[in-house]
């Protein structure tokens, strides 16, 4: 294909903290930098084109007049999450429909029956002989190969130059001593985040809890309860003019205990970071430590503890060459250029 190429970048939101707006966001710069025009297009956010019925809570589907407008000019169309996890379905649908015959790339971050509200959900996710398949995990990948589809895996990549965050200014605004241990979870606070483990961990290793990001999907009351019975002081977000840069250099140990996550970016920001990591066992986690990371398990945190008080550095900078070697945004771009060769889409920069 000659000239530059537009690829449209479509979901239920976008620019906000979640893990797939992060992800696409990552995937629109570096298509950005292989020489696309990209656009991104959501029922909310901050987006170029705002289509207010592919919202999650949108009450009515967008028309195919709508999806029209946004979507035609495009030579390729990016579906971030939306037709893998349709928790608007009505939406998904429309978005499906509209792309039939055209070359869309599908980014599964999730996938319908790894989620109990959606496991006996038929249909999805939909599939084109025009698109393809991507996934941020072999274990979805296989799971798509078992029903007929084929698909690719380009885990979720990270930069790997940030510059360290400022830790001494986070800790002055969060209020805290140079002293105090700071135990950060720089996650959405939902069920599967598993809260009450990280709330023992921090307990464990004596430190403040740091829950950097809101409530959703209805935990908030749930949340207000936990931390009421919490035995360590909790922060609670990100205060004004403090980056995520910054809230990784004010921590002294990272947690995420999920039971399940697509990918789980903290397990490589942490390395990316310079930060011990207390993890969960959810399944795909096995995958990311087989590049060899080493972690410390949320379910014994007498490690991380003991860890802490005499710090190895080379845990540290072992995980940041792991994270440097396979999960750079460099590796993302090379990715992504072969990805498009074999749909056609010539790479025209970068």
């Amino acid at each position: 294909m000659a000239g530059v190429t537009r690829t449209a970048v479509v979901s239920f939101r976008l620019g906000h903290p979640d893990g797939v707006s992060v992800e696409a966001a990552k995937w629109a710069a570096a298509l950005t930098d292989l020489g696309h025009q990209v656009v991104t297009v959501a029922g909310a956010g901050p987006v170029d084109r705002l289509v207010p019925g592919l919202a999650i809570d949108g009450p009515d589907p967008p028309s195919s007049k709508e999806l029209d407008q946004a979507l035609d000019d495009a030579d390729l169309v990016v579906v971030e999450n939306m037709c893998s996890l349709p928790l608007n379905r009505a939406a998904a649908v429309a978005v499906a429909v509209a792309l039939r015959g055209r070359p869309a790339v599908l980014h599964h971050h999730d996938l319908p029956w790894q989620r109990p509200p959606f496991v006996e959900l038929p249909g999805f996710p939909p599939t084109d002989p025009a698109w393809a398949h991507v996934t941020v995990n072999h274990r979805s990948r296989l799971e798509l190969a078992d029903r007929g589809i084929a698909a690719t895996t380009i885990p979720n990549c990270f930069d790997v130059d940030v510059p360290p965050g400022d830790r001494e200014r986070a800790r002055r605004t969060l209020g805290l001593p140079a002293d105090r241990r700071l135990l950060v979870q720089p996650t959405r606070a939902i069920a599967r985040k598993n809260l009450p483990a990280s709330l023992r961990v921090a307990d464990a290793i004596g430190a403040v809890f740091w829950l950097v990001g809101p409530a959703e999907d209805g935990y908030e009351p749930e949340l207000a309860r936990l931390l009421a019975r919490a035995r360590v002081p909790v922060l609670r977000g990100l205060a004004e003019g403090i980056s995520m840069a910054d809230a990784y250099a004010a921590g002294d140990a990272v947690a995420l205990p999920s039971t399940w996550e697509g990918f789980g970016n903290p397990s490589v920001e942490s390395a990316v970071h310079r930060r011990p990591l207390a993890i969960g066992s959810y399944p795909v986690v096995r995958e990311i430590a087989a590049y060899g990371f080493r972690w410390f398990s949320a379910d014994d945190p007498v490690r991380l503890r003991e860890w802490l008080d005499r710090p190895d550095p080379a845990l540290l900078e072992l995980n940041h060459r792991i994270a440097r070697r396979h999960f750079s945004l460099a590796s993302l771009r090379r990715r992504l250029a072969g990805l498009l060769e074999t749909i056609g889409l010539a790479v025209v920069a970068g």
